[in-house]
């Protein structure tokens, strides 16, 4: 007899096999009992019959005696059930627990938020956290596929750094042997530098934000995708990023269906998402938001309200481009026809999940680059090895970070990041 995952019984149709997997739920109707059999590839109903040969227990006397989340190993017949999630079900023979689950805390009711987060060890085991997380494995590896296709090559930054890539009041101060460094913000400064090895290069990887926020949309620690492109100039640096997220959302809604259905997520707009997107520039943007209500002076940053409100006017993400330089990082190059502005862009997600990607042409003349960190009150000795990449054959280039976990939000149509992460890092949370 042998032994398969649950996702893998569609293929053994009448065979006698053997599973391991977790119970999630029991129920009794006369002589015959269902069991729900998790695995982490799936689900399947065990159905166990009374009389005749009946079935055999092993480690228990009653079936009574299995509590949710038991460990069961069990024996049966595969039989196709097309009204099944899975498409089948086990006519069982065996049933044998292997680990009890005395009064496991989380049951088949209503918990609060704060109840959850304190035993998202447990509640990860649900059958809507298993999907989200799943989907979020799918989505690395579409991004992974694509880019690895396309002749990027992975390379990893570090994690502990001397310096700031977005700005000092965001950042987590350690102490590394006597000498201050920091968690890393962005890997970008280094990214820029292996594309000038490499050419075309990405990382993927935690990175830290110390953010005082509390809203759905942030965390403190999260993974980001940062591509960087050598000889890459803004408008192609746009179309890698429409190409790689179109993909990435295609590739999701043919092997991820099942657990899209699973999180009720209406698939309709994520089918719309197909290069190219619709662009607007930020003094566009501001005329649109007056005329729904939402101004600002020219030179305000964009808050949540008005990322959402944008997005709502499309039906699929949109790039807002063409920032005042006041507004962005040092490193990014201004629009030469408008100094005052930037050639970087935030690509917002519809749905009000707003920016899911930032990016920009980068800064490649020194003297420019200098200037910036002087306008910036920043010391252009803590950056001297950033500098020596536009002293040495210093060409055009571009890169983007995307944040994973708002990519997974969006896709799977969740209303916070913390639900997006195995165990997230809040503004109030460090545990477990």
């Amino acid at each position: 007899m042998e032994r398969y995952a649950i996702r893998e019984l569609a293929h053994h149709i009448g065979e006698t096999v053997e599973l391991n997997g977790w119970l999630t739920h029991l129920r009794s109707s006369g002589k015959i009992h269902f069991l729900i059999l998790r695995d982490g590839t799936g689900e399947v109903q065990l159905v166990l019959k009374e009389g005749g040969n009946g079935f055999q227990l092993r480690g228990i006397e009653r079936l009574a005696d299995l509590e949710q989340e038991s460990a069961l190993r069990v024996e049966g017949r595969v039989r196709e059930d097309r009204r099944a999630p899975s498409g089948v079900e086990i006519d069982g023979v065996v049933v044998e627990r292997t680990a009890p689950s005395p009064e496991y805390p989380i049951q088949p009711k209503e918990h609060g938020v704060d109840f959850l987060m304190e035993h998202r060890h447990l509640w990860v085991r649900s059958s809507r956290q298993a999907a989200i997380l799943r989907i979020r494995a799918r989505i690395i590896h579409a991004l992974r596929n694509f880019l690895d296709e396309h002749g990027f090559i992975v390379a990893d930054p570090p994690i502990i750094t001397p310096a700031a890539a977005e700005g000092t009041t965001t950042l987590f101060g350690i102490d590394y042997f006597g000498d201050p460094a920091y968690l890393s913000q962005s890997g970008q400064l280094y990214m820029e530098a292996l594309a000038m090895a490499l050419g075309r290069v990405y990382s993927f990887g935690p990175t830290f934000r110390a953010e005082k926020s509390k809203t759905r949309r942030h965390l403190t620690e999260f993974w980001m995708l940062e591509p960087e492109m050598a000889f890459c100039e803004f408008e192609e640096s746009l179309e890698w990023q429409e190409q790689l997220l179109s993909a990435v959302v295609q590739d999701v809604l043919v092997h991820s269906a099942g657990d899209l259905r699973l999180l009720e997520r209406d698939i309709a707009s994520l089918a719309r998402v197909r290069a190219p997107f619709p662009r607007i520039t930020y003094d566009q943007a501001l005329e649109r938001l007056r005329e729904v209500g939402l101004g600002l002076e020219w030179g305000e940053d964009l808050g949540a309200p008005h990322e959402t409100a944008l997005a709502a006017m499309f039906d699929k993400p949109v790039f807002l481009t063409h920032f005042p330089a006041k507004i962005k990082a040092f490193y990014m190059q201004p629009d030469r026809q408008r100094p005052e502005v930037v050639l970087a862009a935030d690509l917002l997600a519809p749905e009000g999940y707003g920016e899911i990607i930032g990016g920009s042409q980068r800064i490649h003349d020194l003297d420019l680059l200098l200037q910036r960190l002087k306008e910036n009150d920043m010391d252009p000795a803590a950056y001297s090895w950033y500098l020596d990449l536009r002293r040495y054959g210093s060409v055009p280039h571009s890169g983007f970070g995307m944040g994973l976990e708002r990519v997974v939000a969006w896709i799977c149509g969740l209303e916070h990041v913390r639900e997006t992460i195995p165990f997230a890092r809040t503004l109030n949370r460090v545990w477990p």
